[in-house]
């Protein structure tokens, strides 16, 4: 299928089947992902590929128990990396100037396109796909389990393999509610209403679809798709531990020494 096709025709795949992903479609798929752009082509990202099942099986709790870890044959981490650069650096008599925030910044946006690349490439080749943000909000973890080296960290990832399931598409919001020409046009609270009422329809929609969800929304009292979000989802308190989680993780891999 076309590029454009196989972006409109996304969506998160949670079920698997059991068959292997042959090792030459598996390689095709990460040559196209390290085609991606790169801040001054460093490539300072790493790959991850497990698929070994009692290392998956490590993994699933900080994956924060998604049925996909365990399911699907294949996990791939993408990792900002200066690791492999700075050693480089200092085989070479070079200065080093990347144990810093900044370079993390560079590395883990490096990491992110080159996972959307594998992405684009696997569902190209009939292969299903879902990302998982308990890459970050548990790196410090991910990371022990990966044995990863200072100066590497986890950024995203994503379950890998055959889909076992057909969901239909997810709604977006519409492309008038995302792109701005020129420069940044704010929006009124009768534009926001408008970006949003699909999506609060739809979501509400998905949501009291599944027994488990409908279950814990109903649970909490909220009332609508927003409180859903900040209320159920992505509460303060965990945005909190997971920043502070992230924050330290970076100190302790040699990513936070501005002032030095």
């Amino acid at each position: 299928m076309s590029i454009i096709e196989a972006i409109n025709r996304h969506r998160s795949i949670r079920r698997y089947l059991p068959d292997p992903v042959p090792e030459d479609l598996l390689n095709e798929i990460l040559a196209a992902g390290v085609r991606a752009s790169s801040s001054g082509n460093m490539q300072t990202y790493s790959i991850i590929v497990t698929r070994d099942r009692e290392l998956r099986e490590q993994l699933y709790w900080p994956h924060m128990e998604q049925s996909m870890v365990l399911d699907a044959p294949v996990l791939l981490t993408f990792c900002a990396d200066f690791h492999r650069m700075r050693r480089w650096l200092d085989l070479s008599n070079a200065p080093d100037n990347f144990d810093n925030f900044m370079s993390f910044m560079i590395a883990a946006i490096d990491a992110t396109l080159v996972s959307q690349n594998v992405a684009l490439a696997a569902e190209a080749r009939g292969l299903g796909i879902c990302y998982m943000g308990s890459t970050l909000a548990n790196c410090d973890e991910i990371g022990r389990i990966l044995q990863l080296p200072p100066n590497v960290v986890p950024v995203v990832g994503f379950s890998l393999g055959y889909p076992d399931e057909d969901p239909a598409p997810r709604d977006r919001l519409p492309l008038d509610g995302l792109v701005h020409y020129e420069m940044y046009q704010d929006y009124s609270d009768e534009r926001i209403r408008e970006i949003y009422t699909d999506r609060e329809l739809r979501g509400w929609e998905r949501y009291m679809s599944f027994p488990r969800l409908r279950r814990l929304v109903e649970e909490s009292g909220v009332q609508n798709l927003a409180q859903v979000y900040t209320a159920v989802k992505y509460t303060r308190e965990s945005h909190h531990e997971f920043s502070q989680t992230v924050l330290d993780y970076l100190a302790a891999q040699d990513f936070m020494n501005n002032g030095r």
